[in-house]
């Protein structure tokens, strides 16, 4: 079993620069640099266990900006600045002067005076989301090297139209808790698939980011989908040189059940088609209503060909020996529950319901394990400083 100790010793023997840049995407990280992410939230995860305080700020704030709805993710973030001693202030663009035209390198330096994070979703608009955090990064760059900032704020992606970075994160850390270690998920299948909705524009984020970071482990990652609802064609291109790299494997098919066939891990979501997500972002930057109705009827009626991707009792048969782990971001649509019909029936999602949520409990650790080693290069020194400080509190 895993000591606290052990895992302060795996983290200084790891190779990072994590303290020297921000967290946009998961490939942009090199593989010491993600088992750190996870290390360091498995030891906070501890510590809390322990009910020993995880607070290494004395103040500071934790800015978010949330340009689409969240629920996990946006008490994720919450969650985890208040774990480490951050207040959290969130940024309404319709209460600030972004409304009024104000530049991004004018709001990255005003919201960052006592900073040390800004947390970002910006999933809507395809091309432009994560382009708009580099742009941040920038701006605040920009301030620090003028001195108008004393210290730099770390910039974290919550969602952007190319990676869900803190979303597939939780996913991996999960998978390692289920499996029992990173070595152990070398050679499991798992099948990203697309699956059916009665929603439209869903994003892209989340199945690239399961390929984009499964790849990385030597899994056998099979990527599913109804033609014309293909990735980002850079993502897919990166997810199989990763496989190879890492010697597991990638490859596409055009059917849930061919990519259901063996696996351990199915998950199983709807996403808009990528040349949908591109007409979109072009009708929402035009403000252009009545075209944006048009397409989310032609998207829906494409949309409802395909409820044959549906993950049922009779589809997991097929997965190994029928007992495959089932994976969602959540909400689910789940058929006669949440709509008419959706993603997956009902019973197949209440046999994985305490999964799904276990899965989604590590995204708060995640999140305060990428601030937290954004903000210190040191982070196990950090947490040996925790450890020993509870341990005074307890034996006082």
């Amino acid at each position: 079993m895993t000591t606290y100790q052990d895992l302060i010793e795996e983290i200084k023997n790891l190779d990072s620069e994590l303290h020297n840049k921000d967290f946009l995407l998961t490939w942009e990280q090199s593989t010491d640099e993600l088992k750190q992410v996870l290390t360091v939230a498995e030891a906070l995860r501890e510590l809390r266990n322990e009910n020993i305080s995880t607070k290494v700020f004395d103040s500071g704030l934790g800015v978010s900006l949330f340009r689409d709805n969240s629920t996990r993710t946006r008490f994720s973030f919450a969650s985890a600045c208040n774990m480490l001693g951050l207040a959290v202030q969130d940024l309404d663009e319709g209460k600030s002067q972004i409304a009024h035209g104000e530049t991004v390198r004018e709001t990255a330096n005003m919201i960052s005076f006592c900073a040390d994070v800004i947390g970002i979703r910006d999933d809507m608009y395809l091309g432009y989301g994560n382009q708009y955090m580099r742009e941040v990064g920038e701006a605040l760059d920009f301030g620090k090297e003028e001195e108008v900032l004393a210290q730099r704020p770390g910039v974290v992606n919550l969602q952007c139209d190319v990676d869900h970075p803190t979303q597939s994160m939780s996913d991996l850390a999960w998978l390692k808790e289920h499996f029992g270690s990173l070595e152990n998920l070398k050679g499991k299948k798992i099948a990203m698939t697309w699956a059916y909705s009665p929603s439209y524009g869903k994003p892209l984020s989340v199945p690239q980011g399961i390929i984009g970071l499964m790849t990385r482990f030597g899994m056998d990652v099979t990527l599913a989908h109804p033609e014309g609802y293909e990735l980002i064609p850079e993502v897919v291109e990166t997810a199989a040189k990763q496989a190879e790299e890492s010697g597991g494997s990638f490859k596409q098919v055009a059917s849930m059940e061919e990519a259901f066939e063996g696996a351990d891990i199915v998950y199983p979501k709807s996403w808009a088609p990528y040349h949908v997500m591109g007409k979109r972002t072009e009708l929402l930057k035009a403000n252009d209503h009545e075209g944006l109705k048009a397409l989310e009827k032609e998207c829906l009626e494409q949309n409802a060909q395909h409820k044959d991707w549906h993950c049922t009792e009779e589809m997991m048969k097929h997965t190994k020996d029928g007992e495959a782990l089932y994976m969602h971001c959540l909400p689910a649509d789940i058929t006669g529950v949440s709509c008419e019909e959706g993603e997956v029936t009902e019973g197949v999602f209440n046999k994985y319901l305490v999964d799904t949520y276990k899965e989604a409990g590590w995204k708060p650790f995640i999140i305060a394990s990428m601030i937290l080693n954004r903000k210190f290069g040191n982070p196990d020194v950090v947490l040996e400083k925790l450890m020993e400080k509870g341990k005074r509190r307890v034996d006082g």
